[in-house]
Order: C-alpha cells, then sequence, then structure tokens
C-alpha cells in the first residue's frame, strides 16, 4: 500500500511540475506587422489627377504600386486581416513539443472567420502555419506558411491562393532592420503563370534623402520600374525604360507634379 501511494505521490508531482513548466514557456514573438503587409499609404490616392499631363511621373509610379497594392490589400484581403488581427490583438497558449497556439475570430470585411496560427520553435527558427476556417465553406485552410528567426529580423512567407485552388500565390521574404526600417518583397509564384517571377520590393532607409523605394518587375513586359521619395516631403523619382523609352530619373516635386531632375 505504502509503494503505492508513493508512486500515486510522484504522478501527482510530477504532473505538478509539468504543468508549472508548461506555464513558464514564453511564447516566440510575432513577425512585425511589416513583416506580411508592406506600407502602401503615400500612393493610395493614386486615382487624383491621373489625365493631368503635369503630374505624369507620380502618377505613373501610383499606378504600378496600386496594382500590387490591391493584389495585396483587396485580393488578400483575408489573410492580411487574420495576421493583422493576430499581432495586434491575441496572445498564444503552449500546446507542448515546443508549439504554441494563437487562435480567435476575426472579421474581413462583412465576414467572420476562424483563426488558428500555430508557431513551432526551433533552435533559432520558428516555423509558422495559419490555418483559416469560414463556418459552412471551410475548414483549416492553411493559407500561409513561414520561417523567422528569433530575433525577427528576417524571415520568410508562403501564401496560397484559395481554399479551392491551394495552389502557391505568392512568396514573401522580409528583413528589418530597426522598428521603423527595413524591407519587403513580395513575388509570384504561380505555377506556369505568365507573370510567375514578377515582384514588388519595398524598403527604406532612413539615412537618405529619397528614403523610401519601390523596384516592381514585370515579368510579362520584362520590365522594371524603379521608384524612389521622400516620406517625409513627398517628392520623389522614377526610372522606366518601357514608359519613358530612356533609362533616367524622372522626377516630381513636394504637390506630385512633375519638375527636372537636379
Amino acid at each position: 500500500m505504502k509503494t503505492l501511494k508513493s508512486i500515486l505521490l510522484s504522478v501527482v508531482l510530477l504532473s505538478l511540475v509539468f504543468t508549472s513548466c508548461n506555464k513558464n514557456k514564453v511564447a516566440p514573438e510575432l513577425p512585425p506587422e511589416s513583416a506580411f503587409v508592406a506600407n502602401f499609404s503615400d500612393f493610395n490616392d493614386n486615382v487624383k489627377a491621373v489625365s493631368d499631363s503635369t503630374m505624369v511621373n507620380w502618377n505613373h509610379s501610383a499606378f504600378n504600386v496600386g496594382i500590387w497594392n490591391a493584389i495585396i490589400t483587396i485580393g488578400l484581403a483575408v489573410p492580411v486581416a487574420s495576421y493583422v488581427e493576430a499581432v495586434k490583438n491575441h496572445e498564444a497558449d503552449y500546446q507542448g513539443d515546443n508549439t504554441w497556439l494563437w487562435t480567435y475570430s476575426f472579421n474581413a470585411g462583412v465576414n467572420t472567420f476562424t483563426a488558428e496560427l500555430y508557431g513551432v520553435l526551433k533552435s533559432e527558427t520558428v516555423e509558422w502555419e495559419m490555418y483559416i476556417t469560414k463556418s459552412g465553406e471551410y475548414t483549416h485552410f492553411l493559407w500561409y506558411s513561414g520561417v523567422s528567426n528569433l530575433d525577427r529580423n528576417h524571415g520568410t512567407w508562403t501564401l496560397y491562393n484559395k481554399p479551392t485552388d491551394p495552389t502557391e500565390l505568392l512568396g514573401i521574404e522580409w528583413n528589418r532592420t530597426t522598428d521603423s526600417t527595413g524591407n519587403i518583397k513580395y513575388t509570384n509564384i504561380v505555377p506556369g503563370g505568365a507573370e510567375n517571377g514578377g515582384y514588388i520590393f519595398y524598403g527604406n532607409d532612413s539615412n537618405t534623402d529619397l528614403n523610401a523605394y519601390y523596384n516592381i518587375y514585370n515579368k510579362g513586359a520584362d520590365n522594371l520600374t524603379a521608384i524612389e521619395w521622400s516620406q517625409a516631403n513627398q517628392n520623389g523619382r522614377v526610372k522606366d525604360q518601357k514608359k519613358f523609352g530612356d533609362d533616367v530619373w524622372h522626377c516630381w516635386d513636394e504637390t506630385h507634379h512633375d519638375v527636372d531632375c537636379n
């Protein structure tokens, strides 16, 4: 009887220790929102004065940025909303085996979804998988997966198209140098797609006057559009061989009107 009591006591103690250890586990920190969503705010009003012949350079830049803005913030509204919600409003529960789970409901447009974001801690990285459910339509769809380092200054994501077509859609690679500077690149990875290999690369650097940039590669046209601008002053410049027929910069001022480049 004493042996049985000793065994039972040992089991209880081990259970308490295990539970205590689990409670003391600290979840890996999610990569910042900027590791998933690029900053398009400086070109959001891309429909203004489209026909204004004095704003050709800025309008051309805004049009090209606007295409990718629509793809990411509208076409990918559900995965974007799911990630922003996780970063801003939720904490994870430990699942055992170095795995954490963020689970919550979120809205995208008028629809409500359920998110299950898993983070698995490896020796120097965290592996991420986001499963999304929409009641009555689909369950536990792997909408994106990724890997980030523990310092949260580099990582990648793979986004899949939609529940009825779970093929690869976009590859994302991001880097963060400080809380306010870094870069992010979205690449079209649709298998066999005409634009497979096309990309938009956004970054900023506080050490330069024109401190933000986009490089936009149109795979179908084999054309690169390079854009640089000041986030503080809103002046900038664009280079585009196909549009302008040359390989020089074309500038705009703080009011987005065309000016000669200095």
